[in-house]
This record gives C-alpha cells, sequence and structure tokens, in this order.
C-alpha cells in the first residue's frame, strides 16, 4: 500500500517537472471565477447592488424612510426614535465604497490603452465612462446626505499607495460632483450605445443618461441654493443641455417577479416574514386633508384628499386608512387608540410599495418640475405640472405592477386645481415631499433643506392618545404621548447619520478630522450639513 502511494508521488513529480509554466496558469484558472469581467457585468451588479442596499427594510425601512416619516413600526420602534443600528450603518457605509469602486473600474476600462479597445464591444467608450460617473455622483451624493462629509477625492486609489483617503468637506464634495456631471455630460454621444447589455435603468440609451446627468445636476444645485449663488446658473445650464421632459425619462430600476431578483422591500416582508413596518399618521393625516390638531399645525389643503394615498398603502378591514403614530416607545404601542390592527397592513394587503416588481426610484421626471418651479420662483405652470406628472406617474405604477390604475382622469384634473390655489415655497416642497414616497433620503434632505413638509413630528411634541391601562388590564382613562428620541437632535428630525464606528479605527486620521469639525467636536446627530441653513428663528430659509 505505502509502496504504490510511493510510487504515485514519485510520478506526480515528474510530470511536475516537465509541464510548463504556461499549463499550471491554465490548470489553476477557475471557470467559475473569471480574471476578466465585461463591464456590462460590473454596471449590472454595481446597479443592483445598490439598488438592492438602498431600498430595502434596512438602510429605508430603518433609516431614511423613518426619518422622513413616510413609514413608523409596528412593532420596535426604536429607530423611529432615532437609535440606530451599528452594524448596520458599518456595513451599509462598506457596501456603498464596493460598488463605486466598481463604477471607478468601469471607467478604467475604458481609459486603459490596454483594455479600452475590448471594452468597445459593450458600448462606446466615453458613454461607458459618462455612465459610470453619473451613477457614481448619484451614489456618493446620496451617502453624503447621509453622513455629512466622507472620503472622496482620495478614494479608490490604492494603486497609488492611498490607503487612508481624507474626508472632502462637504461643500467641496459638493462642486467637485457637479464639475464630475459636466465632465461626464460633454462626454456623452447620443448617437451611440452607452451599454450594449447590462444597464437595468435605461438599456444602455445614451440620451436617457444624458438627461439624468443633467436632472442630477439640478437636484445638487437647489441643495445648495441657501448657501451658492451659483445654483441658478448650473440649473440653467442643465436646462440648456437637456433635461427631464416627461415620465419617460424617469431613472428607475425595475425588480422581477421571479426570486432572487425580486425588490428588496417585498423580500423585508415576504421573505423574511417580517410586518415591521406601515404608513405613518403624519403622512396619512397630510394625504387625507387632516391637520395635526394634537400639535395646532395647519394643513395646506384641509379636507382634500390626495388619491396617491390608495396606492401608496392599502385600507384596513373597514376601508379606512390609518396611519400609524410616529414615535411612540415599543411598550406603548399595544395602548395607542386606534389600535395597531386598525391601521393598514402591508402584509395582508400588500399594496404596490411591497410587490416584488416594484421600480425603485432613483430619479423622476415630476422632481425636476418641482426643481424648475422652485427656480422659476415658484411658477404655478411647472408646479401643476408636477402634481399632474407624479399623479401619472404612481398611477402608471400602479397598473404596470397591480394591473389596475385607481386615479381617473377626472380625479387629476380635480385634485391638481384643487391644491394649486397657492404656490410657494411650503405648497410646493409638501408636493414634492409627497411625490418622493419611498424615496426617504431624498424626502429626509429636502426637509433639511426646506423646513418643510410642517407635518412632520419633532421630539418633544405630542404623537397621538393612548389608553390608561390599571393593573386589572382595565381602561381608566387616556392620556397624551409624547415623541422621545432616543438620541440628541437638539428638537429636530437627525441633521445626519453618525459616522459608522468601523471607521474610527479602519480610517483614524480621516474619522478623527471629520469629527472634529462637527458640532461640539463630536460624531452626533445633530451636526448639520453646510446647505442646511435653518434656525429657530428662519426655520425656512430664502433661497439665494
Amino acid at each position: 500500500m505505502k509502496k504504490s502511494v510511493i510510487k504515485g508521488l514519485l510520478l506526480g513529480a515528474i510530470l511536475m517537472s516537465v509541464t510548463s509554466c504556461k499549463d499550471l496558469e491554465e490548470i489553476n484558472i477557475d471557470p467559475n471565477n473569471p480574471t476578466e469581467v465585461s463591464t456590462p457585468a460590473i454596471l449590472l451588479g454595481a446597479e443592483k447592488k445598490t439598488m438592492d442596499y438602498l431600498y430595502d427594510t434596512w438602510f429605508s425601512g430603518r433609516q431614511s424612510l423613518l426619518y422622513a416619516q413616510y413609514w413608523a413600526q409596528r412593532n420596535y420602534t426604536e429607530e423611529d426614535r432615532y437609535q440606530i443600528r451599528e452594524s448596520v450603518n458599518n456595513s451599509y457605509f462598506n457596501q456603498f465604497y464596493v460598488t463605486a469602486g466598481n463604477l471607478v473600474k468601469i471607467e478604467q476600462l475604458n481609459t486603459d490603452e490596454a483594455t479600452k479597445a475590448t471594452m468597445s464591444a459593450y458600448g462606446n467608450n466615453n458613454n461607458q465612462i459618462a455612465v459610470a460617473k453619473i451613477f457614481k455622483v448619484w451614489l456618493i451624493q446620496t451617502m453624503a446626505d447621509t453622513w455629512g462629509a466622507i472620503p472622496y477625492s482620495e478614494s479608490f486609489k490604492l494603486d497609488e499607495g492611498i490607503y487612508y483617503p481624507k474626508y472632502d468637506d462637504l461643500n467641496t464634495l459638493y462642486n467637485s460632483l457637479i464639475s464630475e456631471l459636466d465632465n461626464a455630460i460633454s462626454l456623452i454621444n447620443v448617437n451611440e450605445t452607452a451599454f450594449t447589455t447590462g444597464d437595468n435603468i435605461y438599456s444602455g440609451d445614451a440620451a436617457k443618461w444624458k438627461k439624468f446627468g443633467n436632472s442630477l445636476k439640478c437636484r445638487l444645485a437647489i441643495r445648495i441654493s441657501k448657501v451658492d449663488g451659483n445654483w441658478k446658473n448650473y440649473i440653467e445650464e442643465a436646462i440648456a443641455s437637456g433635461v427631464f421632459d416627461s415620465n419617460a425619462d424617469n431613472a428607475l430600476f425595475t425588480y422581477s417577479t421571479s426570486a432572487p431578483n425580486q425588490c428588496y422591500f417585498y423580500k423585508g416582508f415576504f421573505d423574511d416574514a417580517r410586518n415591521d413596518f406601515s404608513v405613518s399618521k403624519p403622512l396619512v393625516d397630510l394625504l387625507q386633508g387632516q391637520a395635526d390638531v394634537l400639535n395646532e399645525k395647519s394643513h395646506p389643503w384641509p379636507n382634500v384628499v390626495d388619491p396617491r394615498l390608495q396606492i401608496y398603502a392599502n385600507s384596513n378591514s373597514e376601508g379606512n386608512y390609518i396611519g400609524i403614530p410616529y414615535g411612540v416607545a415599543s411598550e406603548d404601542l399595544s395602548r395607542i387608540t386606534p389600535g395597531i390592527s386598525q391601521t393598514p397592513d402591508f402584509m395582508a394587503g400588500r399594496p404596490l410599495v411591497v410587490q416584488a416588481n416594484f421600480a425603485v426610484p432613483l430619479m423622476t421626471y415630476p422632481e425636476i418640475c418641482f426643481i424648475l418651479s422652485e427656480y422659476k420662483g415658484f411658477a404655478v405652470d411647472e408646479y401643476k405640472k408636477g402634481v399632474q406628472a407624479s399623479l401619472e406617474y404612481w398611477n402608471s405604477q400602479s397598473a404596470r405592477v397591480m394591473s389596475s390604475a385607481p386615479i381617473t382622469n377626472d380625479a387629476i384634473t380635480a385634485y391638481v386645481n384643487a391644491v394649486s390655489n397657492t404656490v410657494n415655497a411650503e405648497t410646493l416642497a409638501t408636493q414634492k415631499y409627497i411625490h418622493l414616497y419611498m424615496n426617504g433620503t431624498e424626502a429626509w434632505a429636502e426637509y433639511r433643506r426646506t423646513g418643510y413638509p410642517n407635518c412632520l413630528l419633532k421630539p418633544g411634541e405630542k404623537s397621538t392618545v393612548a389608553n390608561i391601562i390599571d393593573d386589572k388590564g382595565n381602561v381608566t382613562g387616556t392620556e397624551i404621548l409624547i415623541f422621545e428620541a432616543l438620541s440628541d437632535t437638539k428638537g429636530d428630525l437627525p441633521a445626519r447619520v453618525k459616522y459608522p464606528t468601523n471607521e474610527s479605527t479602519l480610517n483614524s486620521k480621516g474619522f478623527n478630522d471629520a469629527v472634529a469639525k462637527l458640532s461640539d467636536g463630536t460624531n452626533n446627530y445633530y451636526s448639520k450639513m453646510f446647505w442646511d441653513v435653518r434656525t429657530t428663528a428662519t426655520p425656512h430659509p430664502a433661497n439665494k
């Protein structure tokens, strides 16, 4: 037995000695892990990974959708009250950078003389670079609007020996993102394909990507409208180059009904078998024309019912829409009145937004209409176009996914007229907020920029009425519950998310330098973005 083993080893040694190095390289190639990956494969992976992480029941469900108060939790409300999970914060920060790095790889492969000719088989080289840049700018802005100053100018440069990139100040970062968009837009040849395959947003249509780039430039410009007098020039340039001009231009990532490519809002409910969220009371009351009487707040369109509510959520068993009170402690949920059982149940009713093939929005035409209205001094025509386009957008999404378009043309006309008697900063921002449903990061950012809508609940305000129950289980009266935050936000919605704790060890110098520039020199929730200039005396600052 031992002799046969020895003979086998000797024979193997002899064969190895006469095998060439080239043969060894071929033997060691894993067919399941190719050494070269096409740019369409990289793009599709980047698009899907970004959408999967950004539009899910963690980053959106337990952060941005809660901060925008579109949703509230049905079971564990700690995140509603601004207590984040550090493991989630670390994971998402890292994953977004991985995706951004893959987009940089597309740029490199289409620039490097050794690879650009091969990559041109997948689309025009410059168009591929432009698409990667535009999508990367969209992602980096989303990250910056979440955490604040982040590494960018020195990121993705490991081959240059930069292992610990600095955190770019936010005003510097915004300027560089606008410049990068300008560069990307200038590269696009609309007469050639951007990507032959792998693009689930625009199917490689270079003209659509150009419109997206210009529209994104408008979003960046309006964000800095309170602090930078050049914002109108940026929008003017974008308009001249071509922005979205209908819902046909919308930047959407459409999921499938087939596993494993369903939307992660769907997965969070039905794959994970969780029923943690429903529409919030502030949102439902806003859409039903009901003012917040507990906090004595006015409503911009009292008694006007928004027809989008029937698409955003399902009604309860009695046909009513009753949102979950926001900011209630977990232990008090059983005492609220009306109770949880009377609120819309997403798992049972399955509205559009938790369907497997829901299309998540990166940016849409109605948003551009609202931006252009503001750019023109709150112009009525653009405002009305935005409201109408929003109703049509949500109606068409319902028709595609649910085989039902519940909003009639007459209802659209009636609603547009009902909410257009006064067009100003509040009414425009509120309609924009309603349209941005499910795009929590953008809605949260717009609240921080404008201070609207007024219906959003702040720490210290009254949340809802709850029963008082004695030790025998008897209801002895009622009381008003106050929204008590679990993290200090200085009496407002969070101004930012804290930097992930991993950064303090993995990139300590950059982290410490960035934290030193925050309010009180601490990693907190209340340090405002440079474009957020709201104060107690001026809660709704004017544009420059």
